[in-house]
C-alpha cells in the first residue's frame, strides 16, 4: 500500500510494490553526487491577498480569544509551503489548520522543529553513512543504498507531535515556543526496522539503552553541554520493536527541513524522540544522563503531568522524561470563520489520534459538552495514525453554539474537560472547543 498526495493536499492510495520508490532514490545516489541540498534555509516573508499579515495577540490561551494555529507571521521556506513562523534560530514552523482536514499531512505542509541552530541545508549521500556501534560485536556504517537493499522495506502510519503542541493554552504562561494546535502531522514513513539493525551488528549482554544523535549542532541552552541533540530509548522499552529509521515520507525523500536524509520514527511517542538527520546509533551500557534526557523535556510524575508552581518552586515535584502522547482530537471545520445560516447541515469534520492505541471513538457536541453525539469515524490507517472523524449537525436557532470534540482510545483514555499545568508546558490535551454562529436564512 502506497501514499501520494496531489498538489491539492487530496490524499490517494494506489497499491504498489514499493521498488519504483527505492529505485528512484537509487538512482539519484548514482554519480555521489547531493541527493538534496538547500542553497540556504532563510525564510521569504508571505503575504495574504496581497495585505501584510496582522498583527495578533500574543496570547492564545483558554481565557483570552484562542486562535487555533499561533499567531506568528506566514513564512516561506525551501520545499515548504507557507507555514507560521515561531522562531528562525532554531527553526520552528507551525502547520495551518486547513490542512488537517485529510488523515496525511502534506510533506510540504509538515510542522518544522528544531532545537540547535545549526542545522544541515545540503547532504552528499557519497560520504553520509548511518553509524551503528557502542556495545556491539561489529559496528556498522551504512549508506543509503544498503539500507534500502540489505534490509526488507517497512512502512508505518504515525503521528509526529511536538511535545510543547498547544503550549500557547497554559494558564499560567511557560517558556517555550508559544504553539497553537498546528504542531503536529501524520505521514506514511517507510524505512528499516530499528531492531534489523541493531540484530545485524549484535547487541552485547549489559547494554540498557539506544543513543541516537543526528546532523544538527549548536549553543543549545547556555552552560549545559548541549551542542549536540542526543536521546534515547531504553532497550526493554516495547517501542524499540516498531521503531523505523527512515527514508522515506508519504512516498517522498524526505524533506530537508524534516529529517534529510533518515529520521527515526518513535510510533505513539511525542517527536522529542524522532531523531531528524539521524547519523549515529549507540548502545550504551549506562543510562543516559545527557541534558536532553536528564533535564530537557522531562513531566511531572504525576496523573496527567499535572502540577502547580508553587509545588514546582518548593521542589516537591518528581520529575520524569516525557513518554507517549495523550489521547486528542480537534475540530477543523467549521472553524467560526463565517456565519452559518440556520437549519443549514453542516458537516463538523476533524482528526483524532492517540499514543496509546487507536482512537475507537469519537463524539460531537453543539451545545459546549452538554449533550454528546457519536461521530462517523473514517478509515482506520492503523493504531498511530491520525483518525478522521465526521457528522452532520443542522442548527436550530440563530446565535452562537460552542462545539466540542473528544475521543476515545482503544484503552479506554477519554479526553477530560479539565486543562493540565507543568513548567515544561507539555501533554495539553483538554476538550477542543469552537464557537460558531449562526445567523437567520431568511
Amino acid at each position: 500500500m502506497r501514499l501520494y498526495i496531489n498538489i491539492g493536499g487530496e490524499v490517494m492510495l494506489e497499491e504498489k510494490s514499493g521498488l519504483m520508490s527505492r529505485r528512484f532514490l537509487l538512482k539519484m545516489i548514482g554519480g555521489g553526487a547531493v541527493l538534496l541540498g538547500l542553497n540556504k534555509l532563510t525564510p521569504a516573508s508571505a503575504q495574504v491577498s496581497g495585505q501584510a499579515i496582522e498583527s495578533l495577540p500574543s496570547f492564545t490561551g483558554p481565557d483570552a480569544n484562542p486562535y487555533w494555529n499561533s499567531v506568528g507571521s506566514f513564512v516561506v521556506y525551501p520545499q515548504k509551503l507557507p507555514l507560521i513562523q515561531l522562531t528562525d534560530r532554531p527553526v520552528q514552523l507551525e502547520t495551518p489548520r486547513n490542512y488537517f482536514l485529510a488523515p496525511f499531512t502534506p510533506n510540504a505542509a509538515f510542522y518544522v522543529r528544531w532545537h540547535l541552530d545549526e542545522i544541515p541545508n545540503a547532504v552528499s549521500l557519497s560520504d553520509w553513512r548511518l553509524l551503528v556501534e557502542g556495545n556491539v560485536e561489529k559496528s556498522l556504517a551504512l549508506s543509503m543504498s544498503d539500507l534500502m537493499n540489505q534490509f526488507k522495506p517497512v512502512s508505518i502510519a504515525a503521528v509526529n507531535q511536538c511535545s510543547g503542541n498547544s503550549r500557547s493554552r497554559f494558564q499560567p504562561r511557560v517558556p517555550g515556543g508559544q504553539w497553537g494546535n498546528g504542531a503536529m502531522g501524520n505521514a506514511l514513513f517507510t524505512g528499516v526496522r530499528l531492531k534489523d539493525l541493531l540484530n545485524a551488528v549484535g547487541v552485547k549482554t549489559g547494554s540498557s539503552q539506544v543513543q541516537f544523535e543526528g546532523l544538527d549542532r549548536g549553543r543549545g541552552p547556555e552552560g549545559k553541554g548541549s551542542h549536540s541533540y542526543l536521546k534515547s530509548l531504553g532497550l526493554s522499552d516495547p517501542v524499540i520493536d516498531e521503531t523505523i529509521v527512515a527514508y522515506e515520507m508519504n512516498g517522498e525523500p524526505l524533506p530537508m527541513l524534516n529529517g534529510f536524509p533518515v529520521r527515526l520514527v518513535v510510533p505513539g511517542k511525542f517527536a522529542t524522540y524522532w531523531t531528524k538527520a539521524l547519523t549515529w546509533i549507540r548502545v550504551l551500557t549506562e543510562p543516559d544522563t545527557n541534558y536532553w534526557m536528564a533535564k530537557a523535556y522531562c513531566i511531572p510524575n504525576t496523573p496527567r503531568g499535572n502540577t502547580t508552581p508553587e509545588n514546582v518552586n518548593e521542589g516537591k515535584v518528581e520529575m520524569i522524561p516525557i513518554g507517549s502522547m495523550p489521547v486528542r482530537s480537534f475540530i477543523i471545520t467549521p472553524d467560526g470563520s463565517c456565519k452559518i445560516p440556520e437549519e443549514m447541515p453542516v458537516s463538523a469534520r476533524g482528526i483524532a489520534f492517540s499514543g496509546y492505541g487507536r482512537v475507537v471513538k469519537v463524539e460531537f457536541s453543539w451545545d459546549g459538552g452538554k449533550f454528546w453525539t457519536k461521530a462517523e469515524l473514517g478509515e482506520d490507517y492503523g493504531q498511530y495514525s491520525f483518525r478522521t472523524w465526521e457528522t452532520t449537525w443542522i442548527p436550530k436557532r440563530t446565535g452562537k453554539y460552542v462545539l466540542s470534540v473528544r475521543a476515545t482510545d482503544v484503552k479506554g483514555n477519554t479526553q477530560p474537560d479539565e486543562g493540565v499545568w507543568n513548567p515544561g508546558g507539555y501533554l495539553w490535551n483538554k476538550i477542543e472547543r469552537q464557537e460558531v454562529f449562526v445567523g437567520a436564512a431568511k
